[in-house]
């Protein structure tokens, strides 16, 4: 079964709201005070059409949060610098790893999928065509996902790294099913280590799409690296 994603329909959830409070006999204090909001203040607020208005509140909350019972899932694997997954590769793996990465589908930013695969990579962290073991390919932005299938069959890469900054309408879902999906027909999937990573991305969200690892805000190709060639060793020799 595939994961839903729903999205608010802002004028919908509206008059809803509306229709609830006017049959409840609730007023917006009511909320307010439902959510655990005192002293609320409305700071500012605009019409952005006829019956609707945006609200800015704040207010002091008086619910807590039990930070102990946070669990937000991560990538499993140690990170390594440079030096350590390269001697880890020539021991464990005996050649370079191929890794193709692009930010694909109509998405143009390729700030993110720079700074894990060129060369001088980002904040001090070098990208993968710095690493000795590592044969690394940028394919850049507005790549289709056949493009990258194809070249993946051409150069029989061991991981693919997809970048996904734009998110408007969940676009991002999406394209990332269908790559999926398509390695899938291709009888590829299970052939090689899949990762996608950006802004808005988390691992529990890759998981779900049938991703192998995902990367978010502050991971560097450091975090790609070592994952990479842990499990591809993991799937080699274990």
């Amino acid at each position: 079964m595939k994961p839903m994603y729903l999205s608010i329909r802002q004028k919908e959830t509206g008059n809803n709201i509306r229709k609830l409070l006017s049959e409840n006999g609730y007023t917006v204090k009511d909320v307010q005070n439902a959510m655990g909001f005192e002293n609320p203040q409305v700071v500012f607020h605009q019409e952005l059409t006829k019956g609707y208005t945006f609200f800015n509140c704040y207010g002091n909350c008086v619910h807590t949060v039990d930070y102990s019972h946070i669990y937000v899932p991560k990538v499993e694997s140690t990170k390594w610098d440079m030096g350590e997954t390269d001697q880890f590769v020539r021991e464990h793996i005996g050649r370079k790893i191929v890794v193709i990465g692009a930010s694909t589908g109509t998405d143009a930013h390729t700030v993110g999928i720079d700074a894990i695969m060129n060369m001088k990579g980002f904040a001090g962290h070098y990208g993968l065509e710095r690493y000795e073991m590592f044969e690394a390919l940028n394919m850049g932005s507005q790549v289709t996902n056949e493009e990258f299938i194809a070249k993946a069959i051409e150069l029989k890469a061991d991981a693919l790294l997809v970048s996904q900054t734009v998110t408007q309408k969940d676009i991002h879902i999406k394209n990332l099913t269908e790559l999926v999906e398509m390695l899938e027909a291709e009888g590829l999937r299970d052939k090689v280590i899949l990762a996608c990573g950006g802004p808005r991305i988390s691992h529990e969200l890759a998981k779900e799409l049938g991703y192998d690892a995902g990367f978010g805000m502050n991971t560097y190709a450091d975090d790609v690296a070592s994952f990479i060639a842990q499990e591809l060793d993991r799937r080699m020799n274990h």
